[in-house]
């Protein structure tokens, strides 16, 4: 879904929501709603902005930014359209796979590298315990490549099923997951890896562009230690990332 004066198109997964969430709404449109919500979230429309949206204030918007009379919205018909919104029950066709890119040692300097926990696409939507895949992504404050996609095998009865897993997150600095528990946490700053809480799915290229912006500047005490120090040395912790709207 592409909108008007020149803004910057959605992504397919809020695209569907906006149009499942219009069909709730007796007559109102998807570009009547499109309107509305951006009056309520600004630009761009991001999965944290819709995550804040209220019904309320959705129906105040609806009304105060249409061209003529808004039918009357039902309580039940707007909590629904909210939910779909926010992304309950709303499901996408398999995504394809991100294609990887070549890299070598060395070829982004002062990069960091990290593992997204990922069920489907290009997507950070996985829980570390229990995600298809991770994705590898090598950023620098310039540039960033996706450079390995990792599935973890099968293990036997006897296999500790985190420390298999924190494994293949050997040469990462960091990683974004949904969800981990302390041991979990423990056996992957155990092999050198930091990891950080997403509160909700988003798209990976939006911690990847988020990260870019903060090794542009100066990382923060954590990201530096996580960074620079050794596994050793590192207090079990796991960073909460914060939703900014």
């Amino acid at each position: 879904m592409a909108s008007s004066n020149g803004r910057a198109p959605l992504s397919a997964h809020l695209a569907l929501r906006i149009a499942l969430a219009a069909r709730e709404l007796n007559g109102v449109d998807t570009a009547q709603l499109l309107r509305a919500l951006l009056s309520v979230t600004g630009e761009p429309i991001t999965e944290a902005r819709l995550a804040k949206v209220r019904p309320n204030r959705l129906r105040n918007r609806l009304q105060s930014t249409a061209d003529g009379p808004v039918p009357a919205i039902g309580e039940r018909q707007l909590q629904r359209a909210v939910s779909l919104l926010k992304g309950r029950g709303v499901r996408m066709p398999e995504e394809p796979l991100p294609a990887v890119e070549p890299y070598r040692e060395g070829e982004l300097p002062d990069s960091v590298r990290i593992a997204c926990a990922s069920d489907g696409g290009e997507r950070l939507d996985g829980s570390f315990s229990s995600c298809v895949r991770f994705l590898v992504y090598q950023i620098s404050p310039s540039a960033s490549r996706l450079v390995a996609l990792r599935e973890p095998g099968p293990i036997t009865p006897h296999e500790d099923r985190h420390a298999s897993r924190a494994e293949l997150l050997h040469d990462c600095q960091l990683l974004y997951t949904l969800s981990i528990g302390g041991p979990a946490a423990a056996k992957v700053i155990r092999v050198g890896t930091h990891p950080i809480k997403v509160m909700r799915p988003i798209p990976a290229r939006e911690i990847v562009e988020e990260l870019q912006q903060v090794l542009a500047t100066a990382p923060p005490p954590w990201l530096a230690k996580a960074m620079g120090s050794e596994p050793a040395a590192r207090r079990v912790s796991i960073v909460e990332r914060e939703d900014t709207p």
